[in-house]
């Protein structure tokens, strides 16, 4: 059990889920309002996604990054910013009989450096770094592809950057090169990883496979989980009593109850009720960049 829990609020995401919820920030005013509006309900941290401002699809624009950054700075609300590099990596095949060549809409796929000129340009605390590739999204013939080569790259310019990542594990083989990453000498300690649960082909969100997951951390890592849609509020209980830490928002789950759209802050509010609830001490933005290390930049 969990009895200090810090709180992260994953405000909008990269899937298409902006048609399907009004309450979905699209511009990075609205991104910026719907983190500090979820601060102020409990999130010590900001997980943020930007999106085209006109199509509401994922973009990786540092422009639109830095404009949502410094929106949330200069609010002056205290937030911890963690800024997605999963973007440029998404690898769209042709279908079953003619995959090649590789120009299927939404192919995305670009260097290393390129992945993280907004991490560059905004420097946040930290910025996350998903450890493995993985079929993605039920049906269809999208791929998230993160190499070992491209991640040792990423890892080695987050570390220059002095950037905390927050290493993404979807599934188990994900932890192997997690630590192949932590034996090389490009992670530092505190290592801060993120439990990614119930994502089609990726590791299903039953206690068992949670718990395999969980049993498998390095040693002395700080983690957090979540899972997606309807199992979301139910893993907040879940994260903690498996000695975790939360994340809510909606990027991962557009409801706070049946046919109920939620906010960023209610999702927030919610968790804070069941964590509240089981006694559990919730950390400020202060408390997270103790217990992680982490470098205030900006």
């Amino acid at each position: 059990m969990n009895w200090e829990v810090f709180i992260t609020c994953a405000i909008t995401g990269a899937g298409d889920t902006a048609g399907k919820s009004d309450k979905i920030p699209v511009t990075p005013k609205e991104i910026a309002d719907s983190a500090i509006a979820a601060a102020k309900a409990g999130a010590a941290v900001a997980h943020i996604h930007v999106r085209d401002p006109v199509s509401g699809q994922g973009s990786r624009d540092p422009k639109l990054y830095r404009e949502a950054v410094d929106r949330i700075r200069d609010s002056g609300t205290d937030v911890v910013l963690n800024l997605t590099a999963g973007m440029g990596g998404d690898m769209v095949l042709g279908g079953a009989e003619a995959p090649l060549p590789l120009d299927a809409p939404g192919t995305d796929m670009v260097g290393a450096r390129e992945r993280l000129a907004h991490v560059e340009a905004c420097r946040p605390e930290i910025c996350t770094l998903d450890c493995g590739s993985m079929n993605f999204a039920a049906g269809g013939d999208y791929v998230m592809v993160n190499t070992p080569d491209m991640l040792r790259a990423m890892a080695s310019r987050v570390k220059e950057l002095g950037v905390r990542p927050e290493l993404e594990v979807f599934d188990t083989g994900h932890l192997v090169m997690v630590k192949d990453l932590i034996a090389e000498g490009l992670i530092e300690d505190p290592v801060a990883i993120q439990l990614c649960m119930g994502i089609p082909y990726g590791a299903p969100d039953d206690p068992g496979t949670f718990l395999a997951l969980v049993n498998a951390l390095p040693s002395g890592a700080v983690f957090s989980a979540f899972s997606i849609g309807r199992m979301q509020l139910p893993f907040v209980a879940m994260a903690a009593l498996a000695g975790g830490n939360v994340r809510v928002g909606l990027e991962d789950n557009i409801y706070l109850q049946r046919g109920v759209l939620a906010t960023n802050a209610q999702l927030v509010e919610r968790a804070a009720q069941i964590l509240t609830a089981m006694n559990v001490k919730l950390l400020g933005p202060q408390d997270v960049r103790a217990k992680l290390k982490l470098t205030k930049h900006g």
